[in-house]
């Protein structure tokens, strides 16, 4: 079942033309229900007034009454003055999705006759991307041309992943340089000719002077800066005369991951306050892989970053969900790991991950603008590859309500089983216990 990238871009902002629509109603409803209750103020005052000096017309009154009526002014009730509409705040959504694993078998969930289709896969997690204002994920992986395999996706891939709704996709990972400068190269110019702005790798110096070394976008008058780091290049150095292609979290980035790089984030960051961008989102591909600890490096990178004027931080690497933090007060996030997206899914823990969802909102009087909530989708890797199906992502809630009501064509029960137990663990996670 093939999607129309152009229709769908056109639901997307169709889907934002009515919520416009619907808020500049509301207050235009507003406005007038204020008009009508100051008019009935402003009458009910009138009539007042009129009463009591009727009243005191048609009362008998002394001689000293009566002088003293006249000799001092009539007092009248005041009228009460409209109250003043508090400019409406702006709310916007900013949604993340893990780890996108390019593996032999991930290539092949998209092999249909004659090419590739990958439209299955991502139908079912459409509102959990579609419908933020900008979406993220952790592409690990190359795009260097044919033959497709884990060296190299297919178009159809990145291509399917712009219909989906992603914007931006983090390139500073463990396979920035697997085909070397030319492949990074290659995989950038790959992503932006499907739509989408990678994050985190630069081509050339030049580019990344250019750049800074982030992302700027602006989202209803909110501006955000995205950065993306990763700890290592899986075990790879970067090539001489490159140095400033990948962003780095570590100094001793190919080795042993215990010297952050504290002067390149600072000089990243340092940058970005200088754009003065509203929100700051860090995208880091961090921790230790199969393995739920949070290393005190990466507690050193969050406090750095925090005090750089980072808002957000999402983490990605470790396969698994890992916890989520919120300071209500500063509107301060950190998601250690959101899981993988899409992979093989064959570690236990690794076939189901979240799809963040952090609300942003700029205050209609002060203008201050922070993250004022956060709430994540789960979802589920379905892999239907032995009956011919491929893979498939599923929001989990969504595909167990069907389960539960006995839906035709819903799962079957060790599949609804396996879900309900991901659920709980994931529930678990994000909470650190």
């Amino acid at each position: 079942m093939a999607f129309d990238m152009d229709e769908l871009n056109k639901r997307r902002q169709k889907r934002r033309e009515l919520k416009d629509q619907s808020e500049k109603k509301q207050k235009k409803q507003t406005l007038v229900m204020i008009g009508i209750v100051a008019f009935l103020i402003i009458a009910i005052a009138g009539v007042l007034v009129f009463l009591l000096i009727s009243q005191r017309g048609n009362t008998p009154q002394s001689p000293e009454t009566t002088q003293g009526l006249q000799s001092r002014p009539e007092t009248l009730p005041p009228t009460t003055e409209p109250p003043t509409t508090r400019p409406p705040d702006t709310v916007i959504h900013l949604a993340a999705g893990g780890d996108l694993n390019i593996t032999d078998k991930v290539v092949a969930a998209g092999n249909v006759s004659g090419g590739y289709d990958y439209s299955k896969v991502f139908l079912d997690v459409l509102p959990a991307l579609a419908e933020a204002d900008v979406t993220v994920l952790n592409f690990e992986g190359n795009a260097v041309g044919a033959p497709y395999s884990k060296d190299s996706a297919p178009p159809q891939l990145l291509r399917a992943l712009k219909n989906a709704g992603v914007d931006l996709l983090q390139t500073a990972n463990s396979k920035s340089v697997t085909n070397g400068i030319l492949g990074l190269t290659s995989t950038l110019n790959a992503i932006r000719e499907a739509g989408m702005e990678p994050v985190g790798t630069f081509a050339s110096r030049e580019e990344y002077r250019k750049t800074g070394g982030f992302t700027m976008l602006e989202v209803k008058g909110i501006r955000i800066a995205v950065v993306a780091f990763t700890k290592g290049l899986d075990g790879r150095g970067i090539p001489a005369g490159s140095e400033d292609c990948v962003n780095l979290l570590y100094t001793d980035y190919n080795s042993t991951y215990q010297k952050v790089d504290t002067e390149g984030i600072t000089a990243v960051l340092k940058k970005v306050a200088k754009e003065e961008p509203d929100i700051t989102v860090a995208l880091l591909h961090w921790g230790s892989e199969y393995n739920n600890t949070v290393s005190s490096t990466q507690k050193k990178i969050c406090s750095l970053m925090q005090e750089q004027g980072v808002d957000a931080i999402i983490g990605t690497h470790s396969h698994y969900v890992q916890q989520m933090t919120f300071n209500q007060k500063t509107g301060q996030f950190v998601a250690y790991s959101l899981g993988d997206f899409l992979s093989d899914g064959t570690q236990p823990g690794t076939n189901y991950s979240v799809v963040l969802d952090l609300e942003i909102t700029k205050d209609g009087v002060t203008g201050e603008v922070k993250i004022t909530d956060y709430s994540w989708t789960p979802i589920y890797l379905l892999d239907e590859t032995d009956s011919g199906g491929g893979l498939r992502l599923l929001r989990m809630q969504h595909a167990m309500e069907t389960y539960e009501q006995e839906a035709e064509g819903s799962l079957g029960e060790a599949d609804y089983l396996a879900m309900k137990n991901a659920l709980e663990r994931i529930n678990a996670r994000i909470k650190g216990e």
